[in-house]
């Protein structure tokens, strides 16, 4: 009987082992092969000059280029290109556009970089093997809210007692990172002042701290409360605000040469969800990383000790959430860790209105997916779950 099937291939080993079961000549299977995995790659404000040469560059070496209209009439507005071009395409294209004006030798710097992202995963991984020794990507980091207000656990660890039991918890369930926040950021939260988020936070810190337990994180946006966590015992620094917040956070970063995460977030914690709203999602994200990424190595900050959140839930509609783990493999270009932070939060909330607390099902969903689709660390509530699913994702990866 005559049938039809889609194959599904990831990369272009499974196209070869497709190919290898028709007996298929191996040096067709090699010229075939390299086809699985087409790149759609935006670049950004190029010239007409420069996207004109771009899209022959690209014919010439059978991929594709996407134009708009009016720049084959020479239009002198910036415009945006899609380039739709293999592994090995992009790779040459590289090497011609070094040789083109117009910019283009800086566009074929970041197809370098693009690649060596996409296919060298292991260099993201050298932040974390010295934050956890010996650990490899996914890593899984415990969240301790020492907070009145939280919203997943309404002020359960608000006392340095219950605090600091959950945080051995934590570490004892596998968690190789422990988050410890003393404001909570939740939508429509109000900021709390320096000292008191400091009062909170930084005993707990004090006493987790040791060979013992997992490595610390403080998940603050002021450069008072960070730098105290830091001489608590805290070895990273986490801010929501991607030292938007505090002018002294990213300086205070370089000074302890400490690692730091850079969340993506439009608006503030009070107002962030009030109206949500993105022309273009994924453009923005990029565009927040670059001048973010700038910012920080302007500071003093060495690239190789930032890690890239996209800031899922913060200032992002329902949809928004989704398009992000679905396009996570998207931020891959910047070569830097992701963490992905999707834990119990309400656009995993199904029809019922279930409590944060009862998402577990839907929390340990989304988050095998932001692994399966690169997260490098995954910030979670429930740690024990997240170890196991992290166990199989690792498996289906072939990461174990």
């Amino acid at each position: 009987m005559v049938s039809l099937r889609e194959i599904i291939t990831g990369s272009a080993d499974d196209l070869a082992q497709e190919l290898a079961s028709l007996n298929v000549d191996q040096g067709g299977i090699g010229i075939m092969a390299r086809k699985a995995r087409l790149h759609v790659l935006r670049l950004r404000q190029l010239s007409s000059p420069a996207a004109n040469i771009l899209k022959q560059e690209m014919l010439s070496l059978g991929a594709d280029c996407a134009t708009g209209r009016t720049v084959i009439l020479g239009d002198e507005n910036p415009q945006d290109v899609l380039v739709l071009a293999t592994r090995r395409q992009l790779d040459k294209a590289a090497k011609k556009l070094k040789a083109q004006p117009f910019g283009l030798k800086v566009i074929a710097r970041q197809i370098e970089s693009f690649l060596e992202a996409r296919y060298r995963p292991g260099r993201t991984g050298d932040l974390l093997s010295r934050l956890v020794s010996g650990s490899e990507p996914p890593l899984i980091m415990g969240i301790l809210n020492v907070t009145p207000d939280s919203f997943s656990d309404g002020g359960k660890f608000a006392t340095e007692e219950a605090a600091v039991a959950r945080g051995r918890e934590l570490s004892r369930q596998g968690a190789d990172l422990i988050d410890v926040g003393g404001e909570s950021t939740r939508p429509g939260s109000d900021p709390v002042p320096a000292e008191v988020e400091q009062a909170r936070v930084v005993p707990v810190l004090a006493a987790l701290a040791g060979p013992e337990q997992a490595l610390l994180s403080i998940d603050t946006m002021k450069a008072e409360v960070a730098a105290a966590a830091l001489q608590a015992g805290a070895a990273l620094v986490n801010d929501v605000s991607a030292g938007r917040h505090d002018p002294e956070m990213l300086p205070l970063i370089a000074s302890h040469g400490c690692p730091v995460v850079l969340m993506h977030m439009q608006g503030q914690p009070r107002t962030m969800q009030e109206a949500p709203a993105y022309d273009n999602l994924m453009d923005d994200l990029h565009r927040f990383f670059d001048e973010r990424l700038a910012a920080a190595t302007k500071a003093g900050v060495p690239e190789e000790n930032i890690i890239l959140d996209p800031g899922i839930g913060f200032g992002k509609r329902l949809a928004d959430n989704y398009e992000i783990l679905r396009r996570l493999p998207e931020l891959l270009i910047f070569g830097r860790p992701i963490l992905v932070g999707v834990s119990r939060k309400s656009f995993l909330q199904n029809p019922a209105g279930e409590k944060p607390r009862e998402r577990l099902p839907e929390s340990i969903t989304a988050g095998a997916l932001a692994m399966a689709n690169g997260a490098d660390l995954l910030r979670v509530h429930d740690v024990e779950p997240a170890v196991k699913s992290r166990t199989i994702v690792r498996r289906l990866l072939e990461r174990a």
